[in-house]
């Protein structure tokens, strides 16, 4: 496949305004976009996700390391008529409607008016605001706006379109309507980037993905190829004993002496134990049995995206030595 989008060593550094310390937003990020894929970007706040964005939008400038959109180093005019592009919590005239919003958008595409009349009334109806297209945008609400933007992103019919939190801002059926956009958008065979740190939404509809820490990448790949089928625990739920008090506390001491890592809570007359990954399940099941419990349930848990994004956002790189240590 082609690279859309290329970041080589990305660095963004700036001086705070009244000590001049300097602070380093982005310290070497790479990655790649390839032709008709979804790439989710993943960090939290303040990890470098929008100075990505931003430097590829050609709107600030890097301090080192390359960058490219359809080859063409950025900043790229011919690059970004080829792109749409929603920035993270966007601002636009307050008493537009979203039809004029579209059509000013699209003249600044070079679109021509009846086409953009045509694509503007086609995208109202996808982003769902129909009933609203001649209600000013002072009186959408946050949710309302992000439509709008997600609208006047797909105006020029673009090949990459850059999404930054998509998803803010909107209810669960709205969240559930932009990923059906961006999944629509990839059946037409375009590309997608767009950040998030709604982690069903990325792991849903991604690709692959990328997860980036106090401006460092920290992993790329698909889910399944970063997460892996690593067991984390087994969780085994157990019905107590019936009879007295005696029988269930003897039951709780049994398998607190088991060991294999056990860790008991009890509901009632249910007793959920954990077992670390390295645990005899078997062995436990047997012994668990020979103290009168019966089994309900065997639960296998294995590693999940949150548990990656955690480890990641747990750990930041030291402002004196660069090593990592915990947040």
């Amino acid at each position: 496949m082609t690279d859309v989008i290329r970041v080589d060593n990305l660095q963004k550094s700036f001086r705070t305004p009244l000590r001049r310390k300097q602070v380093h937003v982005l310290q070497g990020v790479s990655f790649t976009v390839e032709r008709g894929e979804v790439f989710g970007f993943l960090g939290p706040n303040g990890a470098g996700k929008t100075t990505t964005i931003r430097i590829l939008m050609g709107l600030i400038a890097a301090t080192g390391g390359q960058a490219s959109l359809f080859g063409e180093p950025v900043p790229s005019r011919a690059a970004r008529a080829r792109l749409g592009f929603l920035p993270e919590s966007p601002y636009f005239y307050d008493y537009l409607t979203v039809s004029e919003l579209l059509d000013l958008t699209g003249r600044l595409f070079g679109i021509e008016h009846r086409e953009i009349r045509r694509r503007a009334e086609r995208l109202i109806d996808r982003v769902g605001l129909a009933r609203a297209k001649n209600t000013p945008l002072k009186k959408y609400s946050k949710g309302m706006l992000q439509r709008a933007g997600i609208a006047q992103a797909l105006i020029n019919d673009p090949e990459l379109v850059v999404l930054d939190e998509p998803t803010s801002g909107l209810d669960p059926v709205g969240r559930k309507e932009v990923r059906d956009i961006i999944l629509s958008l990839r059946e037409q065979g375009k590309t997608v980037f767009f950040s998030s740190h709604i982690l069903v939404d990325v792991e849903t509809i991604s690709d692959r993905i990328g997860i980036v820490v106090g401006g460092r990448m920290r992993d790329v790949g698909s889910v399944s190829e970063l997460v892996g089928e690593t067991l984390r625990d087994t969780a085994v739920t157990l019905r107590l004993p019936e009879g007295g008090e005696d029988e269930a506390e003897e039951a709780i001491a049994a398998v607190d002496a088991l060991g294999q890592g056990a860790r008991a809570e009890r509901r009632g007359p249910e007793l959920t134990v954990t077992l670390d990954a390295d645990a005899d399940v078997d062995a436990f099941l047997a012994r668990a049995r020979e103290r009168g419990a019966r089994v309900r349930t065997v639960t296998p848990r294995y590693d999940s995206l949150e548990d990656l994004f955690l480890r990641h956002a747990r750990s930041v790189p030291s402002s004196e030595d660069g090593k990592e240590v915990a947040a």
